[in-house]
């Protein structure tokens, strides 16, 4: 399914603050790792989003189309629920910086799932863009070493396999939901994939970290900003971009939060390299390419 990309001042703006506040999410998963484990990260993330969504639910149950459930799960699943475990992992062995970059493979397999499953049209110049965006996150694992990425370069695979997820979330709503308003999609996604989260956490040592070591309250204080601002308020404004553009469009998100990743790095003090800029600067340049070519 294709719909004509509208790319005026208002879905620009959008971007870009989705961009910003995207780009916080690498370091407030740093920051949360300190004191929760990655599975405990990744819950905290969906069950709190999940619990701030429920009122939404509530008040829209009657226009809500709840025989498309199944739908709402698969786009709460790749749009959240898998990523957030995926990132989470990943980032036990990788600087917040270059997660940010290798999310920047999001476009790419927004296009290719686009084509392959929804005949999404394109334009040649269009796919240069992308694939020039691509070159430069893969560049990263492949001539990265163990002191540029933060560990293993292996655990850049779960950032990938973490895009594709996004660009499958991303493609369906296009496919599935132009007519839903975006905030009863964030809604519905989160609240059947939140009670789960909040399962695990019940029955895990999660009550007990809080107890006992004061400072987890700075990780968990990272989880919720992470949650209410990169999750809540983003998905709902994300999911009205690409029902304003395209898919495409929507996921250039990514092309431009490497800039805000890198520079929480900066201050972090992680070890920021020429391939970070390097790998930047191409992604930037497959961004001005495929902006070009609407």
């Amino acid at each position: 399914m294709h719909q004509k990309a509208v790319a005026d001042n208002k879905a620009w703006a959008i971007l870009i603050f989705l961009s910003l506040v995207w780009g916080c999410s690498f370091i407030l998963i740093k920051k949360a790792l300190i004191s929760f484990d990655p599975v405990q990260v990744a819950c905290l993330r969906l069950g709190i989003s999940s619990l701030a969504f429920t009122p939404l639910v509530i008040q829209y149950r009657k226009v809500i189309p709840w025989n498309q459930w199944v739908k709402f799960l698969a786009i709460g699943l790749t749009g959240s629920g898998i990523p957030a475990f995926l990132f989470s992992f990943a980032q036990t062995q990788l600087s917040s910086s270059v997660a940010g970059l290798l999310n920047s493979l999001t476009p790419i397999w927004t296009l290719v799932l686009g084509i392959l499953i929804f005949r999404l049209k394109f334009t040649k110049i269009q796919l240069a863009g992308v694939i020039i965006g691509f070159l430069g996150a893969s560049a990263l694992i492949l001539l990265g070493n163990k002191s540029v990425l933060g560990g293993n370069p292996m655990y850049g695979l779960l950032i990938i396999l973490a895009t594709i997820c996004y660009a499958a979330s991303v493609n369906m709503v296009q496919a599935f939901f132009t007519g839903t308003k975006p905030i009863i999609i964030s809604s519905m996604s989160f609240f059947l994939i939140g009670p789960p989260a909040w399962l695990y956490l019940l029955f895990s040592d999660f009550t007990e970290v809080i107890s006992s070591d004061p400072t987890t309250l700075y990780s968990l204080g990272a989880v919720v900003l992470l949650s209410l601002f990169g999750t809540v308020m983003a998905s709902i404004l994300f999911y009205y971009l690409v029902q304003r553009t395209s898919a495409v469009f929507g996921s250039t998100v990514t092309y431009l939060m490497p800039i805000v990743a890198l520079f929480w790095g900066i201050l972090d003090g992680e070890v920021i390299s020429f391939l970070h800029f390097a790998g930047m600067a191409t992604i930037l340049t497959g961004v001005y390419i495929t902006k070009k070519s609407k």
